[in-house]
């Protein structure tokens, strides 16, 4: 939707063979975005970011005793247990919100597979994860129909490439919304990535990519830090805008 100039940014705690990352894309062109009650957070337990964000005067609203909620440049929340970091992935969770909470549940568990570990009827919400020392998904009711905004994303899963068939069968059969059948990606001088790309019933975009492949792809960069220092630097973009006496456009 954003004539197809972007670049992208992979930030996480660790690899992303055992860590959760996230894909931070930037539109060029796009000044803001309009955003939606699809995404409603990330959960991190680190008292380290809540020391963080206490030195550098960055607004915390305490939630519930010990969680803190900040909010992102872009408006994203994040929700910070004031905890010693975990050893494994500090990331806890990712929640989304859905229209029908047993609906979701049904796709997300029954047919791809997730185990329910939470689920409270009275709040709404339900707890979901491949694995026990994996970042979980959370679904969380939202009392109305899922608004995805101009902001919207993805969330994806590896898996090994035998069972990509395997998922876009199941699908075929269950009369889901497949977005990108099963395909082949290739990225020059790396890996050629399989993937298939779904969406669930509020249109949640959930992508599985073979994991052989995705193992070369995703390689930690040691420069990688400075490399993003650098690309910011180079950037320039609010500087141009204003010499062309424009105004950055809105999604």
């Amino acid at each position: 939707p954003y004539d197809g100039k972007w670049s992208k940014t992979m930030v996480g705690y660790g690899p992303e063979d055992n860590h959760f990352v996230a894909e931070l894309t930037y539109n060029y062109g796009i000044g803001e975005y309009r955003l939606g009650n699809d995404f409603l957070g990330i959960t991190l337990v680190s008292s380290q970011a809540v020391s963080n964000a206490k030195k550098m005067g960055w607004p915390l609203k305490e939630v519930t005793t010990g969680v803190f909620e900040a909010e992102a440049p872009g408006g994203y929340k994040f929700y910070l247990e004031d905890k010693e970091q975990l050893k494994q992935d500090p990331v806890l969770k990712v929640t989304l919100g859905v229209s029908n909470l047993q609906k979701s549940l049904n796709y997300w568990s029954d047919l791809l597979g997730m185990k329910i570990y939470e689920k409270d009827e009275e709040k709404q919400r339900a707890l979901l994860g491949y694995a026990d020392n994996q970042c979980k998904l959370e679904l969380k009711a939202v009392g109305g129909a899922v608004d995805h905004g101009t902001a919207f994303g993805r969330i994806a899963f590896s898996c090994a490439k035998e069972e990509l068939p395997n998922i876009e069968a199941l699908m075929k059969k269950e009369d889901q919304k497949i977005l990108t059948p099963l395909v082949s990606l290739d990225t020059p001088g790396k890996a050629t990535v399989q993937v298939i790309i779904l969406a669930d019933p509020d249109g949640h975009e959930i992508c599985f990519v073979g994991d052989e492949a995705f193992r070369d792809l995703s390689k930690v960069d040691p420069k990688g830090d400075k490399l993003l220092d650098d690309a910011m630097a180079a950037d320039n973009s609010d500087k141009w805008f204003a010499a062309q006496k424009m105004k950055k456009a809105s999604a």
